[in-house]
């Protein structure tokens, strides 16, 4: 089972097993990868999943594990359909995974392809099936036993709900992740702390918002979820604009659009766009907050059905108001109004109504409204959004301004006038917290009581508008304070969070330590294993370099061996510096040399020094100075064979560690060393046994070529030079691959109008009257007709094609990564090849000769892969021919399998004849001339 997310530390394992990956598993190891960089690395998960999907047609694997892996092929370009906006592709991709799952009954594949169904149905709007993928998704899970997948299904149900009806969300799922953060796996942390933002944003509550948001972006990257990181940064934007920090709202949209422009996904990129310029509009930057927001829009082209498009509309609308654009406001919060009872989303809804009352008051179309402010009220007083109800409470007090009561012309029966809205307003404001009630409420009590002649009343709201306004930039400083306090919270919590991550490393750099030893010692018994099983002593030289050089810091090495008198050690093997050393004689008594010392006394000598000897009398000459050195002797029992020694230029070069390995090493070289010895006195004693075998060897190797020779004399027909059956036997099922592979994708309902060349057509090829050439004229004179039809045949086929002599005048050409509409014509070509031109037969007269043919393709039927084999393909074409014999020779006939045709019928009808099939359309029959009748059956024509 894949799981659903990993974080980017386990990811490294993912990778390392696919280097380490054997043939039977890379596949499986693949595949697992590409799962997991869906979202990390969309092209690379791609080209990943063409490579394993070639390697699976490669098999022709039938095996349920096959079949799992091509679903989850499906599920991750459905996922990368999803991300670059291709909904449809997406959601067929899905359905067909989870079709496959479904037979394999493979329940995680089950829940992964309605999670993709979920999302998929989320970002077009469908809320209905979106949280019915989404349940159906939780309830494999829950069959499943898989906390991690249930958990996300619940979580991105409860997210899904707060942003329809948050009371009924908060109410239904409040409880369900109130667990600590850290017990639910990573992958899942970043749909509850959105679930738990986004009630916190709905509610007004930016602070806690943002709480929720920023790690929820950091849990969300490091498990891979980097279409809602992208999406998180504007949400966290989005707070911080609330909390007046403009400036560090500005940052993360920042970041989210360069995020979103990297990965080019339409949707993340539009979403990113849409928080910067409402951050833009509220700077009064209006030309740039247009530029991005139109951009923003251009993204949702063609996908206009978005809870993200509806976010777009709802800022477009206001930066219109702001551009005194009142009508194009109100078409724009019309648009919104629509698409917010498209997807039944109550915010939308709101938002769409209180734009609409802010529209229309502009344009002084009042009764309007008043009737979208009332409706913005109802929506905010059911959404608990007091903020929404203040705002709301504004928009009619502004319905009601410059009268006392509704005007008798109106058609809205109105029993309030602007003070009471006004004082409506400052009811809600009361009930909430720390709330400073906005200066414009004051500023418009005042000019209502001063329109009554309440001046008192009017001078009282006059100073509160003062003292509020004042109040307000202390909020904004006070607020701003916060963002910034929860953003040091945020990043010290990111920094314990590191410096966890640290120790983690720093175990795993033990741990890692530890199996590098582990792999140098598995590795130096692979060595002596390699160097032991060498028999020649220049092999064991060039191993030992190898590997000297491949373990350690090494820039000389020499192996020295006592000579047969035991006076002297000859270096029988010497690199420094990259270049061989000449040969070169120590004399064991020599008390300047190490190498001496080191066999005299079998001992091992170590040399570290910090600065090259001058005049060192162990230098050798010609070779690169050293500070470092190993000298060991090269031991059997109680015999020395020699001794091996390594040099650096560099100080201190060799510890523990590196004695360890050299020690083994010569242990392994001296035993590999004796046996090339021992080797070599056997050899020398079986000298006559070598010549003996190497005569045997020369003997075996002309068996072997005439064996070849034999093989392909085998394929081939002697007398015509082409290929025979056995060779289409060896051959053909590579062939028959390519088509399925080719046909798999194929739409039935158009073979006859397609033009791809992905067919097989196999082309059955009789001489007429070919018996007459031999009674009349001799053998001798048949084999002449036949040598030079074949050679006909093979002017007129591809050099890619088949040509095989199939028995007697039997020919069967098989035409490969051909259309089955050409067949028609290639069966003329033949004819025509075989009619134009007499045949030279050694007689006064040449003799004139003509051919039946008979043609399949395969795969025979329209989208029946399987219909028929290619052998009983082979045999519909020789029906084919017989009915071209039948019907006067010297033509042709093809026969077509179509849509209707009934695998069962096919076959019960393939030692009968065929011809029955096409009254029933089941079977085309193609033939050149009226004058023919194709329907003869089997067997009656005379040959």
């Amino acid at each position: 089972m894949h799981p659903f997310l990993i974080t980017t530390a386990d990811l490294s394992a993912y990778e390392s097993r696919v280097a380490n990956a054997t043939e039977a598993t890379r596949l499986q190891h693949l595949t697992a990868l590409a799962w997991q960089l869906r979202e990390r690395d969309t092209v690379r998960a791609g080209v990943l999943v063409d490579e394993i999907r070639a390697a699976l047609s490669a098999t022709l694997s039938s095996s349920l594990q096959a079949s799992c892996q091509q679903a989850r092929l499906l599920l991750i370009e459905g996922e990368a359909d999803w991300l670059f906006a291709r909904y449809a592709a997406g959601e067929t991709r899905a359905r067909e995974a989870l079709r496959l799952f479904q037979q394999v009954d493979d329940v995680a594949g089950c829940a992964d392809a309605h999670w993709l169904l979920g999302i998929v149905r989320a970002d077009v709007g469908d809320t209905v099936q979106r949280d019915m993928a989404l349940t159906e998704c939780g309830n494999a899970a829950r069959r499943l036993g898989d906390r991690l997948r249930i958990d996300l299904s619940d979580a991105a149900l409860a997210r899904y709900a707060a942003l329809q009806d948050l009371p009924s969300a908060v109410a239904r799922w409040g409880n369900r992740f109130d667990a600590p953060i850290d017990t639910y796996h990573p992958g899942v942390q970043p749909w509850i702390y959105d679930f738990w933002a986004a009630c916190g944003h709905l509610r007004g509550d930016f602070a806690t918002s943002l709480r929720y948001a920023v790690p929820m972006f950091d849990s969300a990257t490091d498990t891979g979820q980097i279409y809602r990181a992208i999406h998180c940064t504007a949400n966290i934007g989005s707070s911080l604009r609330k909390l007046h920090d403009h400036q560090a709202a500005l940052t993360w949209t920042e970041k989210g659009i360069e995020m979103a422009r990297r990965y080019r996904w339409p949707r993340c990129l539009g979403t990113t766009l849409i928080q910067t310029s409402e951050i833009l509009r509220e700077l009064h930057r209006f030309a740039n907050a247009q530029e991005l927001l139109l951009e923003a829009i251009d993204q949702f082209d063609g996908r206009r059905s978005s809870r993200q498009y509806g976010i777009a509309l709802q800022y477009l609308g206001h930066l219109q108001i702001d551009l005194t654009k009142f009508d194009a406001a109100l078409s724009t919060f019309n648009e919104l109004e629509q698409l917010a009872a498209a997807l039944n989303q109550t915010d939308l809804r709101m938002w769409a109504s209180r734009g609409k009352a802010a529209s229309l008051v502009r344009l002084e179309h009042t009764d309007a409204a008043f009737s979208a402010a009332q409706e913005s009220l109802e929506l905010a007083r059911m959404q608990g959004d007091r903020y929404g109800q203040i705002e709301a409470f504004m928009l009619l007090a502004q319905t009601q301004a410059g009268s006392h009561a509704r005007p008798e012309h109106s058609s809205i029966a109105n029993q309030f006038d602007a003070l009471h809205y006004l004082h409506e307003a400052l009811a809600v404001a009361a009930q909430i917290d720390s709330y400073i009630v906005p200066g414009e409420i004051y500023d418009a009590l005042a000019e209502q009581y001063a329109g009554r002649g309440q001046w008192q009343l009017a001078y009282d709201s006059s100073l509160r508008a003062k003292e509020s306004r004042e109040k307000s930039t202390g909020k904004k400083a006070v607020d701003r304070a916060l963002a910034m306090q929860i953003r040091h919270e945020s990043e010290r919590a990111r920094a314990e969070g590191e410096h966890q991550r640290n120790l983690a490393r720093a175990e795993a750099k033990r741990v890692e330590a530890l199996v590098e030893i582990t792999d140098t010692l598995n590795r130096l018994s692979s060595i002596g294993q390699e160097i032991t099983a060498q028999l020649d002593a220049a092999a064991i030289f060039r191993t030992l370099e190898q590997h000297v050089n491949g373990l350690l810091d090494a820039t000389h090495l020499s192996i020295y061996l006592i000579d047969d008198d035991n006076a002297s050690l000859d270096c029988m093997f010497g690199v420094d510096a990259g270049k061989p050393m000449a040969r070169r004689s120590v004399s064991r008594t020599s008390t300047t040399s190490n190498v001496a010392r080191c066999a005299r006394e079998r001992c091992e000598i170590i040399i570290n020094r910090e600065k090259t000897v001058v005049d060192n009398p162990a230098h050798i000459p010609g070779t690169v100075p050293s500070l470092s050195a190993l000298f060991i002797p090269l031991e059997i029992g109680d015999r020395v064979l020699g001794v091996m020694s390594i040099q650096s230029p560099h100080a201190a070069a060799y510890g523990e560690r590196e004695l360890l390995i050299f020690r083994s090493l010569c242990a392994y070289g001296a035993i590999g060393l004796d046996n090339a010895n021992a080797y070599r006195q056997l050899n020398a004693t079986l000298g006559q046994l070598g010549d003996a075998q190497q005569k045997l060897q020369d003997r075996n190797r002309k068996l072997e070529d005439a064996y070849r020779t034999q093989e392909r004399a085998s394929l081939h027909d002697p007398l015509t030079g082409l290929h025979n059956r056995r060779f289409l036997t060896q051959h053909i099922e590579a062939e028959v691959a390519f088509a399925l592979r080719a046909n798999q994708h194929r739409n039935p309902t158009d073979w006859d109008d397609s033009h791809e060349n992905t067919d097989l057509v196999f082309f059955m090829i009789d001489v007429d009257y070919f018996k007459q050439v031999n009674d009349t004229w001799g053998h001798g004179a048949g084999d002449l007709v036949l040598q030079e039809l074949a050679r006909r045949l093979k002017s007129v086929a591809r050099t890619s094609d088949f040509v095989i002599r199939w028995g007697g005048e039997e020919f069967l050409v098989v035409a490969r990564a051909t259309n089955r509409g050409d067949a028609q014509h290639i069966s003329e070509r033949l004819r025509q090849a075989v009619l134009e031109q007499p045949f030279d037969i050694g007689q006064p007269e040449p003799l004139v000769k003509t051919c039946s043919i008979g043609f399949a393709s395969f795969p025979f039927a329209p989208g029946q892969a399987d219909a028929l084999s290619w052998s009983e393909v082979v045999e519909v074409a020789d029906q084919a021919l017989y009915a071209a014999k039948r019907g006067g020779r010297n033509t042709w006939v093809g026969y077509y399998g179509t849509a209707k045709t009934d695998r069962s019928r096919l076959r019960a009808h393939l030692g009968s004849n065929l011809a029955e099939l096409e009254p029933t359309g089941e079977l085309r029959i193609c033939c050149p001339s009226p004058n023919i009748d194709p329907k003869f059956a089997i067997g009656q024509a005379s040959l």
